[in-house]
């Protein structure tokens, strides 16, 4: 047991009684209390008032003195309470002492643990991506929600989602809601009123749902990494009942099927551009900002954003969103003399924009306008985004802003075909998948090389 001393390290009038605790060779540490006596009338053997003082005052005498054995006691309870002794100090002890002398200084606040919605709002914020991206992210909240609503009310089944919860057969109900949802909010109303979007949903094909779920397996890798959970529903869980292995599926995404891209020929890029739109300012000015994106690659989040201050030393220079906090790369186009006249034809409004663009989805409209009035109808196959099929649609029917991106690279690849070049233009990383797909060699491409065999 450990041996506790009081004593006296002040010759002053009034000194605070200070305490020794010593156990064994290893352990010697002290404790400063708020006591205080006259050094005068202090036994030092004994630990207490001296015996043949304070004769008058008995009542004093021994209240001072129990204070005295009681804060032994205390400090015993005290150092009782530390568990690791061999790392004991001198602080470690005064606050174990403070705990016992004033609990109310040491209440335990218990936080309440945060929803599944509120650690997936912190997430969000959290998040070191572009604001467009955290709207995509968003959006996959905004279902989640739908779907426990949905669930509750309209299958009377008591549900709330918890990442500890959640497995792969609740992931494989949510894609069935996933792919239903549109049908099901028209059957039900009220859930799109409790948790509105800005575009009533509509059906949704196998990639848009597999691009969903991958965007809530990032924020599950979050809250895994976080120490939020150690629950990961996409993946398998074995477990051992009666002496047999069973295996608990996890929730597996599919892979994405996409078809041949398509991009613009240099003619018809050329047609598009000299097409007479003067009889519509506003078309003609959309359509001259898909030239220049054509000339330029960038996505269409980026090209919104471009202003005078990217014009530098005859290049197009900006950091892509998109990979702004994986890797900020600044990404340096040329200009081309079409994509000069084009700046110069619109000198640069109040806000500093570089070009006068619009909403993205009002340019994705503009751009199938000018595509119909230029003629450009030729028939291209894609994978049907809901069936999965393919199927032949004319250009001005699936034109968009990402056709102006493929463009760019498709063009570029026939000039050069140098995958490293190309991507430090388009802010591909080496070994883009995507790259990979923007770059399909065309027909002439396969041509040119078999009249080589002649």
């Amino acid at each position: 047991m450990a041996t506790i001393k009081a004593y006296i390290r002040s010759p002053r009038n009034e000194a605070n009684v200070y305490f020794r605790l010593s156990d064994g060779r290893d352990i010697l540490i002290y404790h400063k209390s708020d006591i205080k006596v006259n050094p005068h009338d202090w036994d030092k053997k004994k630990d207490c008032i001296k015996a043949n003082l304070w004769r008058d005052r008995n009542e004093e005498k021994e209240k001072f003195n129990k204070s005295i054995v009681d804060r032994k006691e205390i400090i015993q309870s005290a150092y009782k309470n530390i568990e690791n002794k061999e790392g004991v100090t001198s602080k470690i002890l005064e606050l174990e002492i403070d705990k016992l002398l004033h609990p109310e200084n040491h209440v335990q606040v218990i936080e309440k643990p945060k929803s599944f919605f509120e650690l997936f709002e912190n997430f969000i914020a959290d998040h070191k991506v572009s604001q467009r991206r955290k709207d995509n992210f968003k959006v996959v909240l905004r279902v989640l929600r739908r779907y426990e609503i949905y669930t509750n009310t309209v299958k009377n089944k008591t549900l709330t989602l918890a990442l500890d919860t959640i497995t792969g057969d609740t992931l494989r109900d949510i894609e069935t809601y996933l792919i239903n949802e549109h049908t099901l909010l028209e059957k039900h109303p009220e859930i799109i009123k409790a948790v509105p979007e800005s575009r009533t949903p509509e059906e949704r094909g196998q990639n848009t749902v597999n691009n969903w779920f991958t965007k809530f397996k990032t924020f599950y890798h979050w809250a895994i990494e976080g120490g939020e959970t150690s629950n990961d529903p996409f993946k398998n869980i074995i477990i051992n009942k009666g002496g047999k292995k069973i295996i608990i599926k996890g929730y597996k995404i599919e892979t994405c099927r996409y078809g041949t891209p398509y991009s613009l020929t240099m003619d018809e890029r050329t047609k598009l551009l000299n097409h007479n739109l003067s009889f519509n300012p506003q078309l003609e000015a959309q359509r001259d900002i898909f030239i220049f994106q054509c000339l330029i690659g960038c996505r269409v989040g980026d090209l919104l954003e471009l202003t005078s201050s990217n014009v530098i030393d005859g290049f197009i220079q900006y950091v892509a969103n998109k990979t702004i906090t994986e890797k900020a790369t600044t990404i340096k186009v040329p200009i081309s003399k079409t994509a000069q006249m084009i700046i110069d034809k619109y000198p640069s409004n109040k806000d500093g924009r570089l070009l006068p663009f619009i909403s993205e989805q009002k340019y994705n409209e503009a751009i199938k306008d000018v595509f119909t009035l230029a003629g450009l109808i030729r028939k291209v196959t894609i994978i049907n985004p809901t069936t999965s099929k393919p199927e032949q649609q004319p250009l001005n029917k699936i034109a968009s802003s990402h056709l102006a991106r493929r463009t760019f690279i498709s063009l570029m690849y026939k000039q050069v075909s140098d995958p490293n070049i190309i991507g430090s233009m388009t802010g591909h990383v080496e070994g883009s998948k995507s790259f990979a797909r923007y770059r399909e060699i065309d027909d002439q491409i396969k041509k040119d090389l078999v009249n080589l065999l002649d």
